[in-house]
């Protein structure tokens, strides 16, 4: 075993032991750190498993936390406060998975490892932790993002030492989280290879793609040709250089070449496997990042055994180091680790941080408010209303945009509707949908949605975002309801130039209060603008594959086209001059 050494963090000394080798079933080891009191007296251990290197991790005792829009904002830095969890009282544990920093093996895809599961993995790794003479037998697990991902991988394969996991900001459903309505997304690319200003993955030579372990070379040389005959895949240089030269960017390599869900994401799915967890979990996540709430939502309606939800506020990126929700997450521990009965469980199961009137809604079930669905419409002068529109087509004149490619402009056209300013405060929570009855003049566009509260004076915050490749419009009618629709993605589907078509855009969950003068607005495009009011809070890779051809829209909202928002209302009714009306069921 490596010596034990001594460090100073601020007023703590902490024990630390480098480079533990933890071995595998199959006789890889893992290499570990370990960080705690000085005491030799065994303590319960908080385990963190990530691709990204234990050292990058070690920075969090050396590096203030740093917030967006700060360059030394490091995405890749999530394991957690190490001087607080030893000063709480645990052996803080942080592992490279196989394939990468120090660990042994190969790695092969995205959260595969050389056909090994890294749920099994972190099996193996927990319960050599917890026979370890320094723990006290009792392990939870630290670290968001792909941290938390990797807790609800271990927690599905149930290692008996692992007694509770709390989970911030993980990334659940994998094929969403790099395909948002089946529209690609770029910021995973920059947690694997290190681009926007993120460390990324600590690769080794043992990394490697499952697409080309799977595919003979002139299977992968048929496939690379049929991807690259999407014009937004072959209008973008990244892309191009991936698909030509796919052993420089393996995982990635694998997500670009599987666009549409199915097996290959399934597979080891978090939000598949929630159903096998028995254990205590408690999953938080901050508003901003619609696909990754929905996900967590998704799973903490699957989970078997005790649960707690918990729904910060706005702006949606945590500090990094990760410092953020440690009150919280050692109250957990404290009762489920250490056996202390501080009522954590006596409190409510759902905690939802309401944004506009900065309230706190508490219940047992999300969501946490009896809803009803009410429809705003789309109408012409850019107005929303609670009435649908009267006129037909011939006199309520379609809006539209043209938006040309980016070989040709940097303008991102974005079309505008709002409501009039409510008079009193409008609460809305849970998931909803838009409805835009559409015809473009190609066989493929991005919708994007985006849904903002104006105050008087200007100012305006994020509130939800809605993404759908018009080619993905396909819906799974028996699992779509009213204001929660759902989509497949297992087929893209080409729209017929010059057809209107009903596209149905599922609208993440949010949770918001409308204050008297504030105003909803609803902003429609096929791409984002490369900063604004919310992109700037986010890492430079957040954005989304821009549509690669020129592409003209028309937005039909007349009696026989109700282009429209399905809302999850708790208050009402809303804005001068507005009236009731009923709720279209789904078409």
């Amino acid at each position: 075993m490596t010596d034990l050494q001594t460090i100073r963090a601020g007023l703590e000394t902490i024990a630390v032991r480098k480079d533990l080798r933890v071995p595998m079933r199959d006789g890889v080891t893992l290499a570990a750190d370990t960080y705690s009191g000085v005491a030799d007296t065994p303590r319960p251990a908080l385990v963190a498993l990530s691709p990204y290197g234990k050292e990058l991790q070690a920075l969090a005792l050396t590096t203030p936390a740093q917030r967006r829009p700060s360059p030394m904002w490091d995405g890749c830095i999530e394991a957690g406060d190490i001087a607080r969890v030893v000063r709480e009282g645990y052996v803080h544990v942080i592992g490279d998975l196989r394939g990468s920093g120090a660990s042994e093996g190969e790695h092969i895809g995205n959260y595969n490892a050389g056909g090994v599961s890294l749920g099994q993995d972190a099996y193996d790794f927990i319960e050599w932790v917890a026979a370890q003479p320094w723990c006290d037998g009792n392990v939870g697990m630290i670290g968001i993002s792909y941290f938390g991902s990797m807790q609800v991988l271990a927690a599905a394969e149930r290692p008996p030492s692992l007694k509770a996991i709390f989970v911030s900001g993980g990334h659940y459903d994998f094929y969403e989280t790099t395909y948002h309505g089946g529209v690609m997304w770029f910021m995973p690319r920059a947690a694997r290879e290190g681009r926007g200003g993120d460390s990324g993955w600590a690769f080794t030579d043992g990394v490697k793609s499952r697409m080309l372990e799977a595919f003979s070379s002139e299977e992968i040389k048929e496939r690379v040709a049929k991807r690259l005959q999407d014009p937004d895949v072959a209008a973008w240089p990244n892309l191009v250089h991936v698909l030509n030269y796919p052993k420089n960017h393996e995982a990635w390599f694998d997500i670009v070449m599987n666009e549409v869900d199915g097996e290959w994401y399934e597979e080891r799915n978090p939000v598949t496997l929630a159903p096998r967890i028995d254990i205590p979990v408690w999953l938080q996540i901050d508003q901003g990042r619609g696909w990754t709430m929905d996900g967590t939502i998704e799973v903490f309606h699957a989970l078997k055994g005790p649960k707690k939800l918990d729904i910060g506020p706005y702006p949606p990126m945590q500090s990094r180091p990760f410092v953020e929700e440690h009150d919280k997450m050692f109250r957990w521990y404290e009762y489920w680790l250490k056996g202390v009965d501080n009522g954590i469980m006596d409190e409510p199961a759902v905690t939802v941080h309401v944004e506009g009137s900065r309230e706190t809604v508490t219940a047992a079930q999300w969501p946490p408010k009896d809803v009803e669905y009410r429809s705003l419409y789309f109408r012409p002068r850019r107005k929303l209303s609670y009435e649908p529109e009267p006129m037909g087509a011939e006199y309520a004149a379609p809006d539209g945009f043209y938006q040309a490619p980016l070989t040709v402009t940097d303008k991102v056209e974005i079309l505008s509707w709002s409501t009039g300013p409510f008079t009193e405060p409008t609460e809305m929570i849970g998931q909803g949908a838009a409805h835009l009855f559409v015809e473009i003049d190609q066989p493929d566009t991005n919708f994007v949605l985006r849904m903002w509260d104006e105050a008087p004076d200007g100012k305006r915050r994020l509130v939800t975002t809605a993404y759908l490749k018009a080619s993905h419009r396909e819906l799974d009618e028996e699992r779509t309801t009213e204001g929660d629709p759902y989509h497949p993605h297992t087929r893209a589907v080409p729209v017929e130039p010059g057809k209107t078509e009903e596209y149905v855009l599922r609208v993440y969950p949010f949770a918001a209060t409308f204050l008297p003068g504030h105003k909803l607005v609803a902003e429609l495009s096929n791409a984002e603008p490369p900063a604004d009011e919310h992109n700037s809070l986010l890492p430079p890779d957040a954005f989304h594959l821009p549509v690669g051809r020129p592409v003209t829209h028309k937005i039909y909202r007349d009696a026989a086209h109700p282009s429209r928002l399905v809302l999850p209302f708790t208050t009402g009714p809303a804005f001068r001059g507005s009236g009731r009306s009923p709720v279209p069921r789904l078409r």
